[in-house]
């Protein structure tokens, strides 16, 4: 299909000539490529005979398909797809060559022969034919389409309409709207919320008076109680139907204070300490004239709810920690190092830059703010009231943070997800603003939840054993974002998901029957998403619940694990088989390379320990015990202990995959391992009479993403396809230039590289 004109050879060649690309593509065989379409789903525009590279060297190489775009997504449908990994995760909502519209970061048009290039939004006109569209990603990925045998016009189109599509101008033109239309709506199908009644969506949505009783029941909160006066969203928009305030607070006064607090916000409970000291959160008092006045009064209100009398402490989090901008920023920093675009193979700037992007000294200060808050929930015994100015930003990341720290409960599936529920989607976190799933004001853009779920994996790269989900759950949590499906992460607040729903039924003709809204589904039903199978990848193997069943001498006991040796993480940095809880002893000395100062000086450590608040002397005796997994978990503060999320970040890096190797072969064994073990004990249970009937293969599913092996002698070989980037695909994303012998080379191998002397001198809890 090239039409380029042919030179004349000036000399006369025996060889035959080579066979290019070029030459084999218009072989291709002419057949239907259809898009996999979902409820409410239509086709915008495509374009036949596009390219789409898979190499890393020059996207020489490809797959040649069909670039359709929807309402929902850009999806290619190869004439010939590659082999599927054995173990890859397959989404149910998108194919292995889709992206959501709303994970679409930039679509940015090429054309080589003039030179030219353009990054396109919505309603844009543009004056050349692309011959290359390249699309970034939120998720990190960058995927290039080639269009050198498409048809100029047809090209042109479906770029402009992937432009247009991924830029709504109103909430209800987010796709979500139309699947739930007619998916849930517009179907004979029995579903509410998006699930089978009769399935098991066991997630608290906190959307019922009912959800928060019994959350003030299990923290055993007493002098709480559940109101109701912003039912039908009378006194504040931004505040959820139900929450919960002290019994010394009366109705009559909340809506009297009501209108001293930004955005009408009342402070919100959170959660309970066994020591009878309260969780609360609130924003900013508008009226300076009556700030002292409700101020008392609400410290009042809590003080009673404690049974000493605590007094209460606040924290004011805008003083404390960076903002929603810095935060975008340093995240943007991080993208443009993480996706190695452009990157030359003599940089020497990467882990540096890393270090100035101050994602991570982010990361470390929510952590260490989280921690001094337990501080004086878990010793001082002292209720807390976290201040924010309109209360749905930091807070929701402080208060999730200072409850997983504290309350095993929270580190459990389930509890983790209600903790969101509560914390983030009830309480009113702007997940339409922050996400900026519309693209309108990239000074309202802010990646809080994204970077809440870095501290988290933080926490659980410490501690594996203390968390019942995985690293592969969080990813997966941190991706359903851009899955614009769910209310979950769609809407600002539940009173915008009601009116627009409302809205959207009216226009659409749909009939609600006794709903007051459109029933989205939530994105806690993962059958939604992944299969069954799919969803065991969720299952932390080295999990150990707060009481688990074991049998010893043919009789089925329970235990709760109380130790556990440290658990280090592999970091950019070496950390020294003498360090303890991220302190020095006495004999202690920091190695690392290039460096002219082998030793910390012993003055430095002694005006440290003199200068040692508080907060750091219960720091330091927690790590002083054994821990305690179903306990109080403290995070290691130091910055080498901390980690950089390889699996979110760098996942679709190629030098980052390592074939049959890397961490998934130790998750690997560790399943086949407790799906042996777990076998072998409901045998022992049926031998002994123990009341527990024979596993069935056909009718019981395993909670282990792998099966045990029927010889339990046989050799545990790591099966063909698996990588470092399990479960995830990287097909088609592996257009990127090489980065051999760089230091992020180093650094994906496990080099221990200290990144500066400054930050190593510096170092404090």
């Amino acid at each position: 299909m090239f039409s380029g004109k042919q030179t004349k050879p000036t000399f006369k060649s025996y060889l035959p000539p080579l066979q290019t690309d070029s030459k084999k593509s218009p072989q291709l065989p002419i057949k239907k490529l259809e898009a996999k379409l979902l409820p409410g789903e239509i086709v915008v525009n495509e374009a036949n005979f596009v390219k789409k590279c898979i190499s890393t060297e020059s996207c020489q190489d490809g797959l040649w398909g069909k670039l359709v775009c929807t309402n929902f997504k850009v999806s290619f449908i190869p004439h010939n797809s590659l082999p599927l990994q054995r173990f890859q995760c397959t989404h149910r909502l998108l194919g292995e060559h889709d992206i959501s519209l709303a994970c679409v970061e930039q679509v940015v048009t090429v054309n080589d022969v003039k030179g030219k290039q353009k990054i396109l939004g919505s309603n844009q006109k543009l004056k050349f034919n692309p011959t290359e569209l390249i699309l970034y990603c939120k998720d990190f990925r960058i995927i290039r389409f080639r269009f050198d045998e498409a048809g100029p016009e047809s090209a042109k189109k479906v770029c402009l309409a992937i432009a247009h599509y991924s830029h709504p101008a109103d909430p209800q033109l987010l796709f979500g709207f139309e699947y739930v239309g007619k998916r849930y709506h517009g179907s004979t199908d029995e579903t509410v919320n998006g699930i089978d009644p009769g399935g098991g969506l066991q997630t608290p949505l906190f959307d019922c008076s009912s959800d928060w009783d019994r959350e003030i029941k299990r923290t055993g909160a007493s002098e709480w109680r559940v109101c109701t006066i912003n039912q039908g969203y009378f006194i504040s928009p931004s505040l959820p139907e139900f929450f919960v305030v002290p019994v010394s607070l009366a109705d009559q006064d909340l809506k009297q204070y009501a209108c001293c607090f930004y955005s009408q916000r009342i402070p919100l409970w959170c959660w309970n300490h066994s020591s009878g000291s309260a969780l609360v959160r609130m924003s900013n008092i508008s009226d300076p004239l009556q700030q002292r006045k409700v101020e008392q009064r609400i410290s009042s209100a809590i003080i009673k709810s404690h049974p000493l009398r605590s007094d209460v402490f606040k924290s004011d989090l805008d003083k404390n920690l960076p903002n929603i901008q810095d935060i975008q920023t340093a995240l943007l920093k991080l993208r443009q190092i993480c996706v190695i675009e452009p990157f030359e193979e003599s940089e020497e700037k990467w882990l540096s830059s890393l270090d100035s992007s101050r994602w991570m000294e982010y990361v470390r200060t929510f952590l260490k703010h989280a921690v001094d808050v337990v501080y004086m929930l878990e010793s001082r015994h002292v209720s807390v009231i976290l201040i924010e100015k309109e209360d749905r930003d930091l807070s929701c990341v402080i208060s999730c943070l200072v409850q997983l720290m504290c309350d095993p409960h929270c580190r459990s599936l389930h509890g983790f997800q209600g903790l969101i529920q509560k914390e983030w989607v009830m309480a009113g976190h702007r997940f339409l603003d922050r996400c900026n799933h519309l693209k309108k004001s990239d000074k309202e853009e802010s990646p809080l939840f994204l970077l809440f779920l870095d501290c988290v994996w933080q926490l659980w790269n410490q501690y594996p054993a203390a968390f019942e989900f995985t690293e592969v759950y969080l990813t997966v949590l941190g991706d359903s974002m851009w899955v614009p499906v769910f209310s979950t992460f769609l809407f600002n607040c539940p009173r915008q998901r009601a009116e627009h729903s409302r809205d959207f039924a009216s226009s659409k003709s749909i009939h609600l029957g006794q709903d007051q809204a459109l029933r989205f589904p939530s994105v806690w039903d993962w059958s939604q998403q992944f299969s069954l199978k799919d969803q065991t990848l969720f299952n932390n193997p080295l999990y150990v619940g707060k009481i688990a069943t074991c049998v010893q001498n043919g009789t089925v006991k329970t235990f709760t694990h109380r130790r556990s040796k440290k658990n280090y993480s592999s970091t950019m940095r070496g950390l020294p088989s003498a360090m303890r809880n991220g302190s020095l002893g006495p004999n202690d000395t920091l190695t690392r390379r290039n460096s002219l100062m082998l030793r910390l000086r012993s003055d430095l450590s002694q005006v440290r320990e003199q200068q040692e608040t508080p907060s750091e002397r219960f720091i330091r005796d927690w790590f002083s015990r054994p821990v305690d997994l179903q306990g109080l978990l403290l995070p290691q503060l130091l910055p080498s202990h901390l980690s950089v999320w390889k699996l979110y970040f760098l996942r679709w890096v190629p030098e980052a995959q390592i074939p049959q190797g890397g961490p998934i072969t130790a998750f690997h064994k560790l399943s086949l391992l407790t799906e042996e073990i777990e076998m072998l004990q409901n045998q022992l249970r049926q031998y002994n009479g123990a009341g527990c009937t024979p596993n069935n293969p056909h009718t019981e599913h395993s909670k282990m993403y792998f099966k045990a092996t029927s010889t339990p002698h046989q050799s545990l070989v790591p099966p063909e396809y698996l990588s470092s980037s399990f479960p995830f695909s990287p097909m088609g994303n592996l257009c990127r230039p090489g980065i051999l012998g760089t230091p992020l080379s180093k650094f994906l191998n496990g080099a221990k590289i200290w990144l500066s002397t400054e930050t190593l001198a510096n170092e404090t809890i």
